[in-house]
């Protein structure tokens, strides 16, 4: 397993993609935080299914300081699914077969040390949100609440539900092993189908209860705040709930995949 470990962070670290995606998070994750956290300042409220909801100071900052797990998490999902989807695109699949056989062990290796990387992306993506969040906060003359323990743990929880976001990436892409595709499906869920399911969930009664459930949802919970629900569209999950559930994402892509995809020849 050790071996396997290796192989797979050098496989990557080697490569350009991750550092350019890594550098787009930040860049895209600061200009969201700048342009929330003016929006915000300017009125102190959102809107809501039933009209507009005020914002405390707290909620303000939160909501603000939560973007990246919120609306930035795409990039370490697509790293996570590049980190399998790669190896049938460029047929290196063979090879790292070859070296080790143990298909399960090769997977799980994916799944540990993408997790690890995803906490680089999940540090980035805080930081990037914060620094300017906070910022442009201050420059209006608002709190920060930097030195809040509560904020404090927000944060943290962010870089861990970023990196868990790049092992559910990893389990899609040992279900979805075409890299075009996996791309496509992932980018048109979190961007448009998974939002549009959230606001009509918020304005039919029945579907409020299978919201907090969706993918997007669990890993806003394990922040405890969101754009979404501070504006009233949806409830959340407790903390620990959207971690389960989130990981469960993971594991039962990753499962299928490996009873799926991995289970065949492969030449």
């Amino acid at each position: 397993m050790r071996a396997a470990l290796i192989t797979e962070y050098r496989k990557l670290v080697t490569t350009r993609l991750w550092w350019i995606l890594l550098i787009a998070m930040a860049l895209y994750m600061a200009f969201l935080a700048a342009v929330m956290a003016w929006t915000l300042t300017q009125g102190n409220e959102m809107s809501t299914a039933e009209g507009g909801v005020a914002l405390t100071a707290g909620e303000l900052t939160r909501v603000v300081y939560t973007l990246a797990p919120s609306l930035g998490y795409v990039f370490p999902l697509i790293v996570g699914a590049l980190a399998m989807t790669n190896e049938f695109r460029h047929q290196t699949i063979t090879p790292t077969l070859l070296a080790e056989p143990r298909r399960t062990v090769v997977l799980g290796a994916k799944l540990v040390s993408t997790g690890v990387f995803g906490l680089v992306f999940g540090l980035v993506g805080t930081l990037a949100t914060v620094g300017v969040g906070a910022g442009v906060l201050a420059a209006l003359g608002e709190q920060t609440y930097l030195t809040d323990p509560d904020v404090l743990r927000t944060l943290a929880l962010s870089v861990v539900a970023l990196a868990v976001w790049a092992v559910v990436g990893v389990g899609f892409g040992t279900l979805l092993t075409n890299q075009v595709a996996a791309i496509v499906v992932l980018l048109a869920f979190t961007q448009f189908v998974e939002p549009v399911l959230r606001v009509v969930f918020g304005f039919v009664s029945w579907a409020k209860g299978i919201a907090p459930y969706l993918p997007g949802a669990a890993g806003e919970a394990m922040v405890g705040s969101s754009f979404y629900s501070a504006g009233g569209i949806s409830e959340l999950l407790a903390p620990w709930q959207g971690f389960l559930v989130l990981v469960a994402y993971a594991l039962v892509f990753a499962a299928i995949g490996r009873a799926t995809t991995l289970r065949r020849d492969i030449t």
